[in-house]
């Protein structure tokens, strides 16, 4: 079996279902070799992530998922690779948002016990909740402990019956923000799963082209949300503009059949390139900033 590469995945210190060096392990047994964990703007479980592969042999690349807003599109995901786990100003600045995360889910569990209480359940224990988080609490874990009670049957449900209808706004970093974050901390700033932000193709150049000129330097052409035919586009889109491109399964552990390590529906394998590229222009990247 040929070595594997996953530059997209999620633990329990965001939205994942499994603890870093759980997923670490899963991965390395699914054939990976090469991997970047990537939670939702936090970077918890990164040093975890790091001492377990390191114990397996995988090579781990430091990443971040930050959830950006920029002029009309709300949650554009921003990547961030290589970047430096300690550096001071990225981390204060993933802590302040942790902060009203943390606040949001709580307002979250209010709401959705308030339904409970309506419809004579018993409430959910915010404790509990928080317990099946590593880090920050995402609505999956609200999700699980419904799960968990006999309230509801399955993910699906917990969110249709609670989590809709109880969200509660997020925040969200200006992109041109998160991507000088991520590069002031020596990292590469990566456009995530692109199609999920527009399938119109003249609206997404114009947004590609906006970004570059924020300093966007990737792409991750290699995503669940493209066919074989929106692949090469992607690909041609990322020569035009001279950016990296690199491919991630965006695996959750909760997918039920879906995501895969090291593998999107497209084509299987993510090619073992982009991680060598990604290695590349870190070092390139690093070496310029000396």
């Amino acid at each position: 079996m040929h070595p594997r590469v996953d530059l997209h995945v999620h633990s329990s210190c965001s939205d994942g279902v499994h603890p870093p060096s759980l997923l670490v392990a899963r991965a390395a047994a699914a054939g990976v070799r090469a991997l970047a964990l990537c939670d939702h703007d936090n970077i918890d479980g990164v040093v975890a992530a790091q001492a377990a592969s390191r114990d397996l042999g995988i090579y781990l690349v430091s990443g971040v998922e930050l959830s950006c807003v920029w002029r009309n599109y709300q949650d554009i995901h921003l990547l961030g690779y290589g970047f430096d786990p300690a550096d001071a100003v990225l981390g204060q600045a993933l802590r302040d948002f942790q902060q009203f995360r943390a606040q949001r889910n709580a307002r979250i569990v209010e709401k959705v016990n308030a339904v409970l209480r309506q419809r004579a359940l018993p409430p959910l224990d915010f404790a509990a909740v928080s317990a099946r988080a590593a880090g920050s609490i995402g609505r999956p874990h609200i999700a699980m402990e419904l799960m968990a009670q006999g309230l509801v049957s399955n993910m699906e449900e917990a969110f249709q019956q609670y989590l809709v209808s109880c969200n509660e706004p997020k925040r969200f970093f200006p992109v041109d923000e998160a991507i000088g974050l991520i590069r002031a901390a020596g990292g590469v700033a990566v456009l995530a799963h692109p199609p999920y932000i527009t399938r119109d193709p003249q609206a997404m150049q114009q947004l590609l082209d906006e970004l570059c000129a924020c300093g966007l330097q990737g792409i991750e052409a290699y995503n669940n949300g493209v066919n074989c035919d929106e692949l090469e586009w992607y690909l041609a889109q990322a020569r035009r503009r001279d950016l990296l491109v690199t491919g991630g399964s965006d695996f959750h552990g909760i997918e039920d059949g879906g995501a895969e390590f090291g593998r999107i529906r497209a084509i299987g394998d993510i090619p073992y390139s982009c991680y060598e590229r990604l290695q590349l222009f870190l070092q390139t990247h690093q070496h310029s900033q000396e």
